[in-house]
């Protein structure tokens, strides 16, 4: 999907906690990411419970998009995983939406350009002092 002159990358998060297929998927986001600056969406409709292997895939995809200034967003995560999903604190690193257009949609109207998102400044916040 293009949003603007920048395209938005959707991926849908595999449902299975196969550390080989959760690999195979990061290297298929990793490859979506040449551009400056990737935009993504993590389509969670497939996933029927948020544990911490997810969760950890998750953050490997926001990380990855953060390297090149990038953001990344979610999309359709379940009411159910919503308690998991914030008592490890990752409604404070992604923004989440009811649908994968709306996430989408979302980056016309995301951060001034040059400004750190939120998930950059939650993590500088949260980073130890060196």
């Amino acid at each position: 999907m293009t949003t603007g002159n920048r395209s938005v990358v959707v991926k849908q998060l595999p449902p299975t906690r196969d550390p080989q297929h959760q690999d195979l998927f990061l290297a298929e986001v990793q490859a979506a990411m040449g551009q400056r600056r990737p935009r993504v969406v993590l389509d969670c409709s497939r996933l029927q419970e948020l544990d911490a292997s997810v969760m950890h895939l998750m953050l490997r995809c926001l990380e990855e998009a953060l390297r090149r200034n990038g953001d990344v967003r979610l999309a359709a995560l379940a009411p159910a995983a919503e308690p998991a999903f914030a008592a490890a604190g990752l409604d404070r690193l992604f923004d989440v939406y009811q649908t994968a257009a709306e996430a989408v949609v979302s980056f016309q109207q995301g951060p001034i350009p040059g400004e750190p998102s939120a998930a950059e400044v939650n993590l500088l916040q949260t980073a130890p002092a060196t």
